[in-house]
């Protein structure tokens, strides 16, 4: 069925590319805002057009990478790569399709024959941008194992708690992260295989460099169901600690392909980079799955650190044509001066993760000649609205649903509520299911049934409906805060707080912030003894410690002491009240 799907995707793209002239791009832009799509007509048409049928059977490895081997093998692709890869020191790694699949089937039999590993069985991947990432990814497909990614910014707290929580059979990670996986080890009973990309052995752990020059590339996919679980995704909520949000192999697998088909608008001969943490279920969205689907190439640079200049200096020496990056980092690169970069090749911007204002679209417009095309989605499902090609953009706006979803504004009854009024964004999934959501909350069933209300998936987020159809973000309906394309939850922040013993006990909100959009803010009622401290110095000793309690990316960036935390009759922190404080001057 795939490939069918595939070949008519490349039919198109084949036709697509000889009507593409890179030198006109920019000017197209500049001229149109409305540019002209490569796998669509019209936003109406697609919308309307759109449908997927899902076999019993599927994976994403066999069905979709290998198929296109096949036809790269034929000569019925462009020579693009598969993957390209720099790290910004001359190093260098470019894999075609037929490579990938190799590379990656020795992987599989070093996770089924050196560690042991069942169908079903799950791994924890915790690794920056190196290719093994992408191999790893593959490897668990093929042998129908469950991916947990996270981020290497975890600390030995986070780690443990994903391990236990998870009951992860094998952890994947690098140097950096291996003495905090060695301390914790003995607390995780179901922990039996450990994994290491490093130059150096390490005692007690397969070294997967090493691993690699024996391993055999002959390995036969496991026939895996498209409901099966595929991936797990540690997502942060306001109460509680992350929750493991659950993907089956068609809900990414094939659910993606809205993403790189429509929203992306990627063909064979695109190369695409995107600049998200591989912790995140973004690099799922943009990094594996939207690319691969539509046979694109996925570039990624291993900046170990955010540098602008490498982003532009990256975006013009190399043939990038789509850029995909959080509202933070456009934010970023438009405060520099681009005079000199030349973005021959670049002709699709996109961003998501986080809301991005029209002050950052306008000045990326009048600096690249190009528009940013804003997506909305979450962890638990695909694209849910974007900015398509073709459309008029409204700044500002997150869009139009998606072909994937029925979305609505609705009301506190599950009633759809008429344009114009603030409800809660939510996707129909009675009667029929779409096949684009997460399947459930691991092991946590009461959660995921507070997602529904009435007909409607809840996503949590408030915004309203225009008469054109246009959806606009207004806010989280909890207390969520969104830095830097960072989902922060803030009972992980204020737990780790509430352990310095200055600290009687503190509330954490999103507070404005002209370059990340909103950043991490503390207010914290001090204990006694430590009301006549240096205040500055407080404030800098308490950052630190929740830098080292939990992820970096975290710690709260403002810090203010108060006397007493606003709080309801029954006792609970009034949150709200206290960002509504941060945000009414704006």
């Amino acid at each position: 069925m795939l490939a069918c799907v595939t070949m008519k995707m490349l039919h198109h793209a084949k036709c697509c590319q000889r009507l593409t002239i890179f030198g006109s791009v920019r000017a197209l832009h500049k001229d149109n805002r409305r540019a002209t799509p490569q796998n669509f007509s019209n936003y109406e048409s697609m919308k309307q057009d759109f449908k997927l049928e899902i076999p019993e059977y599927f994976n994403f490895a066999k069905d979709v990478l290998d198929q296109w081997t096949n036809m790269e093998k034929a000569g019925k692709k462009p020579s693009n790569p598969a993957f390209w890869w720099i790290n910004g020191k001359g190093e260098e790694v470019r894999w075609s399709f037929e490579e990938l699949g190799s590379l990656s089937r020795k992987f599989a039999n070093i996770l089924s024959e050196a560690c042991s590993l069942q169908r079903g069985d799950r791994v924890i991947l915790i690794l920056p941008r190196v290719p093994e990432w992408w191999l790893a990814n593959v490897a668990c497909l093929r042998t129908g194992t469950v991916l947990i990614p996270g981020t290497t910014q975890l600390t030995q707290k986070d780690i443990l708690y994903r391990l236990q929580s998870s009951k992860a059979n094998c952890i994947i990670t690098n140097d950096v992260l291996a003495p905090a996986v060695d301390a914790i080890a003995p607390k995780c009973e179901n922990l039996h295989s450990k994994l290491i990309v490093s130059e150096n052995s390490r005692e007690g752990w397969g070294n997967i460099k090493e691993m690699m020059k024996c391993a055999s590339d002959s390995h036969t996919c496991v026939k895996t169901k498209h409901n099966e679980i595929m991936a797990m995704f540690f997502t942060s909520g306001t109460s509680g600690y992350p929750k493991m949000t659950a993907h089956t192999h068609s809900s990414f697998g094939l659910g993606l392909s809205v993403n790189g088909r429509f929203w992306l608008d990627l063909t064979p001969s695109d190369v695409m980079w995107n600049t998200s943490d591989t912790g995140w279920a973004k690099s799922a969205w943009s990094s594996v799955f939207s690319p691969w689907i539509q046979g694109a190439c996925v570039f990624a640079h291993h900046l170990p650190r955010f540098e602008p200049t490498s982003v532009l200096q990256t975006l013009s020496k190399y043939p990038i044509t789509v850029f995909c990056s959080a509202a933070t980092v456009y934010r970023m690169l438009v405060q520099n001066d681009m005079a000199s970069y030349k973005f021959k090749s670049l002709k699709h911007c996109v961003s998501a993760g986080e809301p991005i204002t029209p002050d950052v679209t306008g000045k990326w417009r009048n600096k690249t000649g190009l528009d940013i095309y804003e997506g909305y989605g979450q962890t638990e499902t695909v694209l849910i609205c974007g900015n398509f090609k073709g459309m008029k953009i409204k700044p500002g706006s997150m869009g139009k649903p998606s072909p994937a979803f029925d979305v609505k504004i609705v009301d506190v009854n599950g009633n759809v509520l008429p344009p114009g009024q603030e409800g809660d964004i939510g996707i129909q999934v009675l009667p029929n299911r779409p096949f684009g959501l997460f399947a459930h909350y691991a092991d946590d069933p009461s959660k995921t049934a507070s997602t529904l209300r009435g007909n409607f998936y809840i996503t949590g987020d408030r915004g309203y409906m225009d008469e054109d159809g246009y959806f606009w973000f207004v806010a989280r309906s909890d207390d969520i805060i969104l830095s830097s394309g960072y989902r922060i939850g803030p009972f992980e922040v204020e737990n780790a707080l509430n352990e310095h013993p200055s600290v009687a006990e503190s509330a954490v909100v999103s507070s404005p912030d002209p370059i990340r959009g909103e950043v991490v803010k503390a207010f914290i009622v001090l204990n006694p003894d430590y009301k006549s401290h240096d205040q500055e110095q407080l404030i800098k000793e308490i950052q630190e410690h929740v830098k080292k309690t939990t992820a970096p990316y975290k710690y709260p960036r403002k810090v203010e002491f108060i006397q007493e935390l606003p709080k309801t009759i029954s006792g609970k922190t009034k949150r709200n009240e206290l960002r509504k404080k941060e945000w009414k001057t704006i």
